[in-house]
């Protein structure tokens, strides 16, 4: 835990000698997450809708492409108490200039599951994201995220097999 605090720590430091145009800000909005089973379903799974927030940096590397490194917490999982997950979750996205207001966004998501302890679910989680994001000022955006996830959120001794899918649909600011 304290390594995983050490690296976002460092992270963002390092992110300020990497480019002198970093822009910081927050994101918020609603989550429509559920988990795909591929071994027998436990309860019924019906999606979860939550929230999401969380703070980034946007460092440009060039007129057309950024890195931008987020912390946020997310509630994800199903809508059954049982299969409910909370993280904290830390993006790093390539951000692509597709047109004038409108992004790209890809890249590789780790989560540290928050909250519930003797769940069968692993602490740690790995996702995908690929999202659009739509400047409507220099400040304001809205955006649109998918979050598919790479690994098995249960332990391999659960005899569970599902992962997480995640919708976020969301605005931000940019300082």
């Amino acid at each position: 835990m304290k390594q995983f605090y050490f690296f976002v720590v460092v992270m963002f430091l390092s992110l300020r000698g990497i480019s002198q145009n970093v822009k910081y800000g927050v994101r918020a909005g609603m989550n429509i997450s559920s988990l795909d089973f591929s071994s027998e379903i436990p309860e019924e799974n019906k999606h979860r809708n939550g929230f999401y927030i969380g703070f980034l940096a946007d460092v440009s590397l060039s007129k057309t492409v950024s890195i931008i490194p987020e912390l946020q917490f997310s509630y994800e999982g199903s809508k059954a108490d049982d299969l409910q997950f909370d993280y904290i979750q830390m993006p790093v996205l390539v951000c692509v200039k597709l047109t004038k207001k409108i992004f790209l966004n890809l890249g590789p998501q780790v989560g540290l599951k928050v909250h519930k302890v003797d769940d069968m679910a692993k602490n740690f989680g790995f996702s995908s994201i690929l999202g659009i994001e739509y400047r409507i000022n220099q400040a304001l955006f809205a955006d649109i995220r998918h979050a598919n996830g790479l690994n098995n959120v249960y332990d391999d001794d659960s005899g569970l097999n599902a992962k997480n899918r995640t919708l976020q649909i969301g605005i931000g600011y940019k300082f």
